[in-house]
């Protein structure tokens, strides 16, 4: 993980702010090349013609918003992992991001620290909520419907079934096979799993199943 050299995008209307976020990125050694574009249509177009590992994506921005932005870019390039960075901790941007595809959900008080550890997990596979989006997202259903059993009853049918085959250590590779579904359609599932639930990880899933007797 040391010997990361990743090409970043950083994705935001807001100059000084893209421009000191871009200035502590370089002094990152993980990183190896650093762009930046200030909407999203223009991050959309920019993809066609210019590799990236990681894009830094805000939400509110002119032409396209991030969440749209984050669509259309991972429906042309699926293997692009997508952080949102981003001032709104509403539930619905979290819920939203998170359904376009981004891997990733951090507020932009975040320490730096916070930022770089993000970007190593993502890059290499796993979603990363802050603390901060973390507690948002659970006090969200702890307060909306008192207790994660009502959680539970918001689940569809496919996702119980999905739910059930991670928590008996199914990959999503093998759990797309067993169901007949695209490892996308199961990826997006888990993410959606995680935010109904309350979860930030698959130990949260597990445990989840695992109350409610789902294995």
């Amino acid at each position: 993980m040391n010997n990361l050299k990743l090409k970043v995008l950083v994705v935001d209307d807001h100059k000084i702010l893209r421009n000191g976020l871009t200035a502590l990125l370089k002094s990152s050694d993980i990183i190896s090349k650093i762009y930046e574009l200030n909407d999203g249509q223009s991050a959309v177009n920019f993809v066609d013609k210019t590799d990236v590992d990681i894009i830094l994506m805000d939400i509110k921005m002119p032409k396209l918003n991030g969440i749209k932005a984050t669509k259309i870019i991972l429906d042309k390039k699926p293997d692009i992992k997508i952080i949102a960075l981003t001032m709104h901790d509403d539930t619905n941007y979290i819920s939203e991001m998170v359904k376009a595809g981004a891997k990733g959900y951090l507020l932009k008080n975040t320490e730096f620290d916070e930022l770089i550890f993000a970007i190593k997990k993502v890059y290499a596979g796993e979603m990363f909520f802050s603390m901060q989006v973390t507690s948002i997202m659970t006090s969200s259903v702890t307060d909306k419907k008192e207790d994660s059993l009502i959680a539970l009853n918001q689940l569809t049918k496919r996702e119980r079934q999905i739910l059930k085959l991670i928590a008996e250590e199914y990959t999503n590779k093998e759990i797309a096979e067993k169901l007949f579904l695209s490892s996308r359609t199961v990826d997006t599932h888990r993410r959606n799993l995680l935010i109904k639930v309350g979860a930030k990880n698959t130990a949260g899933l597990v445990k989840f199943a695992l109350k409610y007797n789902l294995i």
